[in-house]
C-alpha cells in the first residue's frame, strides 16, 4: 500500500513523494529517486531549497539516518548542493545526469581487455616472493597470544612496538635517525598524504617531478592541492624550475624516481635541501621509493638522513618489498609537523589491524625482513640482468634508464614509430608494455621520444626471456 506525504513546501510548488515501506527497495532509495526524476523533469528548478532532513524525516515518519542516507546519494553524484548553515539546494541542471536512471545503472565501464601471456607489469612481486612460511609462523604466533587488545583500537599513530621497530630499520638500513614518536603508521600512502592534506594550509603549492608518480599526483589534486610539474634532468627535479614555480612542498624520490629510475647524487640533494631551508613554510616530501632494491654498490642512504633543519618529510612502504596486500606504510614527521599533528582534533584511527601491525612488528624485529630483502635482491637482480642484456641486443633500443636498482627499467626507442604505435606492434606479439607519457602531466606531454616501461618483478625468468624476444620482433 503507498503512503503519500507532502515532500515540503518549494519555491514554485508543493510536491509530494509516494514511499512503499512494503517494497524490496529501501525507503533512502526511494526518496533519492523521487528528488532525482523530479529535477531532471524541471518540476524542482535549480536553486530550490529542500526541507532539512530532520524535517523531512519527520513529514515522512523515516528516520533522519534515512534521509541523510538519500541526500548523501544526491550530494555526491552533484543533484544536490549542501550549503553550510543554509541547508540542500537543487544544483545547476547542466551538471545533473540526464541518464534517467542512477549513476551506478546507467554507467557502462568498458569489457576489460584479454590479457596477455607476457605482462611488463610495474606492480607486483615474483610468485614465490611473499614469505608464505615466516607469515604463517608469526600469524600463528600473535593469534595464539589470546591478546584482546589486538582487537581494540590502537594508538592513532600506530601500535608503539611497531614504531620502534620501524625507527629501528631505518637508523640501520636507510641512515636515519629517527624516535618513534615521529613516526605515523598507515594504511598506504595515500592514506598518509591525506593526513598531510590535513596538517598542511590547502594554499600551499606542491612540486612534483615530471614525468611523475600519478597516484601521489592524482590524490594532491584529489585534496583541492595546487599541484605545479617541475621538469628534470640527468639528476632529478631542476631546482631553478622548482624556485620558479611557486611551491612550497616537493614531492621527490631521490633513491629510485619513479618512472624514470633516476637515482639522485649528493650534489642535487644538497640543492634541494637548501631551497627547503631558505624559507620556514618549505618541506620536501621524500617518497623512499624502490630503495631497497640496489644491485650495484651500497643503497643510497635517504634525504632524511642529511636533513638537519627539520624539513624532510618521509614516506616508506613495506607493499614495494613484502607484498602490495600488506597495506603498511608510514611516514616520519619533522617535529614541527608533528606538533601540527598533535594538535588536531583526536578524530583519526589506526588505518591498520593490530593484529597485522604485531605480525609486521615481529617480522622486522626477528630479522626475517632483513633476510627478505636479501633473497629478493637475488632473485630481481637476475631478471634485472637478464633483462638488461636481452634488451641491449635490441637495435631499436637506443637508452635504457633506471640500471642496476628497482623493480622496472625505462627503454627509449629509436626510429619514427609513436609510443602507441611501439606498444600497439608489442601487444601483437602477446606482450603487454607500457608507456611514459601515462605518467607525464602539464607540458611535458609529448615532448620525449617513445619510451617504454617495463616491470620485470613478477614475470617468471623463462617468460621473461620469451618476452624480450618477442620485444625484438615486435621492434625490429
Amino acid at each position: 500500500m503507498r503512503q503519500s506525504f507532502p515532500l515540503g513546501r518549494m519555491t514554485m510548488q508543493e510536491l509530494a513523494i509516494m514511499l512503499e515501506p512494503q517494497s524490496r527497495e529501501p525507503l533512502y532509495l526511494q526518496i533519492y529517486t523521487f528528488i532525482r526524476r523530479e529535477a531532471e523533469a524541471g518540476r524542482i528548478r535549480q536553486g530550490e531549497k529542500l526541507p532539512s532532513a530532520r524535517a523531512l524525516a519527520l513529514q515522512l515518519g523515516v528516520s533522519r539516518s534515512t534521509v541523510d542516507l538519500a541526500y548523501a546519494q544526491l550530494v555526491a553524484e552533484g543533484y544536490l548542493e549542501a550549503r553550510p548553515s543554509r541547508g540542500y539546494f537543487i544544483s545547476s541542471l547542466e551538471e545533473l545526469n540526464r541518464t534517467g536512471a542512477p549513476i551506478w545503472e546507467s554507467f557502462a565501464p568498458p569489457k576489460p581487455k584479454a590479457p596477455l601471456p607476457y605482462d611488463f607489469a610495474l606492480g607486483g612481486i615474483a610468485p614465490d616472493g611473499f614469505p608464505y612460511n615466516i607469515w604463517r609462523k608469526l600469524s600463528r604466533e600473535v593469534l595464539a597470544g589470546d591478546d584482546g587488545n589486538l582487537f581494540q583500537l590502537g594508538e592513532p599513530q600506530g601500535d608503539w612496538g611497531l614504531r620502534e621497530a620501524i625507527a629501528s630499520y631505518l637508523y640501520h638500513g636507510r641512515g636515519v635517525s629517527c624516535s618513534p614518536q615521529q613516526i605515523l603508521v598507515g594504511a598506504g600512502n595515500d592514506y598518509l598524504l591525506m593526513l598531510l592534506s590535513v596538517i598542511f594550509s590547502r594554499d600551499i603549492r606542491i612540486a612534483m617531478e615530471n614525468p611523475t608518480y600519478i597516484s601521489a599526483y592524482q590524490t594532491f589534486r584529489n585534496l583541492r592541492f595546487a599541484v605545479e610539474p617541475v621538469s628534470m634532468d640527468s639528476q632529478g627535479m631542476r631546482v631553478e624550475e622548482l624556485e620558479e614555480s611557486g611551491a612550497q612542498v616537493a614531492y621527490v624520490m631521490p633513491s629510485h624516481q619513479f618512472p624514470m629510475g633516476t637515482v639522485m647524487p649528493i650534489g642535487r640533494r644538497m640543492q634541494l635541501l637548501a631551497w627547503a631551508g631558505s624559507r620556514e613554510d618549505r618541506y620536501l616530501i621524500e617518497d623512499d621509493y624502490d630503495s631497497e632494491f640496489r644491485y650495484k654498490g651500497r643503497p643510497v642512504p635517504a634525504l632524511l638522513g642529511a636533513d638537519r633543519a627539520g624539513k624532510v618529510i618521509y614516506l616508506g612502504t613495506f607493499s614495494r618489498s613484502v607484498a602490495p596486500a600488506i597495506r603498511i606504510s608510514y611516514m616520519v614527521l619533522p617535529q614541527r609537523l608533528l606538533e601540527r599533528y598533535r594538535k588536531l582534533p583526536k578524530v583519526f584511527s589506526a588505518t591498520v589491524s593490530r593484529a597485522d601491525q604485531r605480525i609486521m612488528e615481529l617480522f622486522l624485529r626477528g630479522g626475517y625482513y632483513q633476510r627478505h630483502l636479501n633473497r629478493m635482491r637475488t632473485c630481481y637482480k637476475t631478471k634485472h640482468d637478464l633483462l638488461l642484456a636481452s634488451l641491449k641486443q635490441i637495435p631499436a633500443v637506443e637508452r635504457i634508464w633506471g640500471e642496476h636498482a628497482g623493480t622496472h627499467l625505462a627503454v627509449s626507442l629509436s626510429g619514427c614509430s609513436s609510443e602507441k604505435e611501439r606498444i600497439r606492434q608489442a601487444r601483437e606479439q602477446g606482450v603487454q608494455v607500457y608507456g611514459l607519457s601515462d605518467y607525464l602531466v602539464g607540458q611535458g606531454q609529448g615532448n620525449h621520444p617513445p619510451t617504454i616501461l617495463l616491470g620485470y618483478a613478477a614475470l617468471e625468468e623463462a617468460k621473461l626471456a620469451e618476452a624480450v624476444a618477442r620485444l625484438a620482433k615486435a621492434w625490429r
